[in-house]
């Protein structure tokens, strides 16, 4: 027998060069940050904590209404304890190799428990299910007390939830069983690394933690994302204004003009060739333009809501017409973008101007009266806190906003790079979606405060006369073109049945569609993919309520693209030669693009 070699018995052990130089780089960091955190705290001073958000007062109202029914909080707890006993019946079973059914599974869309061993493994088994089951009975009470208003129930609702994903044993490193599998393999080379990666999104983030998503210097604007070629042929100091090149030997008459929401950017309707919508379009025919927001900064403090009607949409609309000759659009807007759409339809109903034939809404909110989780985020202290913050530097910073959102999804756009990047070690994977995703903009202060009071707190938007533009009162009524509503069943951010409320208030025909998937994915969703699917209902009106709608609509194979097509074509069956950017009545200003989408809000940010 031969004599154990020192390789056999102790396992491959790292590059000292490379522990070193880990070591030095987090020392490095970590001096840094710690420096700069002193200098902000000697310069802010001692602060008393505070409240913003009403968690605090939402949480001790609701252990009021729990303490005062002590006999439904003993039943909770007997039923966790009896829970817990079955549990422990189950994995001492397993351990003398019986099996049986679990106490508590996870759903199946949950991949935090995609490991086998999360099953395989008696002990990560049992604690798996004992999260499962603590998770359930704290939600359950917590939820469940009688006698709060429906705002602080869903705080409470909210933020437990946010409570209990930041407990899940998949998050920590000795409970996880493939953290754990990675530190012995690497001698916890892992949690260096991945202590690296945490300072270095806490230097990005200026001192606050900025979870780094994706590789951003794999991907270049104009090169591998937003690709489509066309030409900026107007701007203003609130947007700049894309046509792209034709590519088929006939035009619809009508030119399409797109309005994306203005807290990202763009291009998530042309992230690559294969699932741009406006690569898409543009093959169908369409001579397509795109409003580019701009980054806005202290600079566009004073810019309204009334000015991205007037000097985005409407200036859109007049820039189309001297290139075009075209006195007639068809319109899409993308959430944001379509409620300011339908905004814009309103105003030029109520001076019986036609500039736009036909309109489409992506996920769009035009009735705020149930707005969903983001209702949690929005009432008078916390809107009156935030406006404290935008009026003093004038707008909101986008990341801000991000982070709200990826709240309402944390283990899918926190936790898992909580994972990925701080506890494997392993830099996160170059994705376009999230390389989108991270690239929010700035709100300007005044336009962001009329939005979230006289839309989301007042729901002026449906009452007519309740919003004025430019001394117009606007009513959605009056809105009398055919329009198409595409919304996603999954989207947390615009809920489907809150956009069909909105869509029951306009007064031409409508179509209404609703998509498989979420707020993204739903509506990127080209006819190559064949994914999700769409429920058409086949009555010539919308029904009263969503769920009617529901119970009567069919599940479509394909892409909704295809049907909005369809739609769109019936009511411009016209074509004409196709128009070359560059042979228009307007000036070429750069290459699609452009310049104020490059302005990433990070990078604006660290230089400012």
């Amino acid at each position: 027998m031969a004599a154990p070699t020192p390789e056999s018995v102790f396992p491959e052990l790292p590059d000292p060069k490379e522990v070193a130089k880990t070591y030095a780089e987090v020392a490095q960091r970590a001096s840094h940050l710690i420096s700069e955190h002193v200098q902000r705290q000697l310069k802010r001073g001692v602060s008393t904590p505070s409240d913003e958000l009403g968690i605090a007062q939402a949480f001790m109202d609701m252990m009021a209404k729990l303490l005062a029914n002590p006999y439904k909080l003993a039943q909770s707890q007997m039923n966790l304890v009896w829970d817990y006993f079955s549990l422990w019946q189950h994995s001492m079973l397993r351990v003398m190799g019986m099996h049986g059914a679990p106490i508590a599974s996870p759903e199946k869309s949950d991949k935090r428990f995609k490991d086998e061993q999360w099953e395989e493994h008696f002990l990560f088994d049992f604690i798996k299910q004992s999260y499962l089951i603590t998770a359930r009975h704290v939600h359950d009470t917590v939820c469940g007390v009688e006698g709060l208003d429906e705002l602080t129930q869903k705080k409470v609702n909210f933020f437990t939830r946010q409570y209990i994903d930041a407990l899940s044993p998949s998050n920590f490193a000795l409970t996880n069983p493939e953290v754990f599998r990675e530190t012995v393999k690497n001698n916890g080379q892992n949690l260096i690394k991945g202590l690296n990666n945490l300072l270095r999104d806490m230097e990005d983030g200026g001192g606050q933690l900025r979870v780094k998503m994706t590789d951003t210097s794999a991907f270049e604007l104009g090169r591998n994302v937003g690709t489509t070629p066309g030409k900026v042929v107007f701007q203003t100091d609130m947007m700049q204004l894309i046509q792209y090149n034709p590519t088929t030997e006939k035009a619809y008459k009508r030119p399409l003009l797109i309005v994306p929401p203005w807290i990202n950017k763009f291009y998530i309707l042309d992230l690559r060739e294969k699932n741009s919508y406006i690569k898409w379009c543009v093959d169908q025919g369409h001579t397509v333009f795109v409003i580019s927001w701009v980054n806005p900064d202290e600079k566009q403090a004073e810019k309204t809501f009334e000015s991205y009607v007037l000097e985005g949409v409407i200036a859109a609309l007049d820039a189309i017409e001297k290139q075009t000759g075209e006195k007639e659009v068809n319109a899409c807007g993308y959430c944001l973008g379509g409620t300011l759409l339908a905004t814009t339809l309103a105003y030029l109903a109520a001076k019986k101007q036609k500039r736009i034939a036909a309109a489409t809404f992506f996920t769009t909110m035009t009735d705020f009266s149930e707005p969903g989780e983001l209702g949690v985020f929005i009432d008078e202290g916390q809107v009156s806190s935030l406006e404290k913050k935008m009026f003093e530097r004038g707008y909101l910073e986008g990341s801000e906003m991000a982070g709200t959102f990826n709240m309402m999804r944390a283990n899918d756009l926190i936790w898992s790079f909580v994972v990925n990047n701080y506890l494997m070690g392993k830099d996160p994977f170059p994705f376009d979606l999230l390389y989108w995703n991270s690239d929010s903009t700035r709100m300007p202060a005044k336009m962001h405060s009329f939005y979230l009071r006289a839309m989301y707190m007042e729901n002026r938007l449906v009452q007519p006369g309740g919003v004025e533009i430019d001394g117009v009162p606007i009513d959605l009524r009056k809105i009398k073109v055919p329009c198409y509503f595409i919304s996603t069943l999954e989207d947390h951010i615009a809920p489907w049945k809150s956009t069909y409320l909105g869509a029951l208030n306009f007064g031409g025909p409508v179509r209404f569609v609703l998509g498989g998937s979420g707020h993204i994915a739903g509506i990127v969703n080209p006819p190559v993919a064949n994914k999700y699917g769409y429920w058409l209902n086949p009555a010539a009106k919308l029904s009263e309520t969503a769920d009617k709608w529901f119970e009567g609509a069919q599940h479509q194979q394909g892409s909704w693209w295809t049907d909005w097509q369809s739609w769109v074509t019936a009511h411009e069956p016209e074509q004409t030669d196709v128009r070359d950017p560059a042979k228009g009545k307007l000036k070429v200003l750069e290459d699609a693009p452009g310049s104020f989408v490059k302005i990433r809000a990070d990078a604006t940010t660290a230089a400012a």
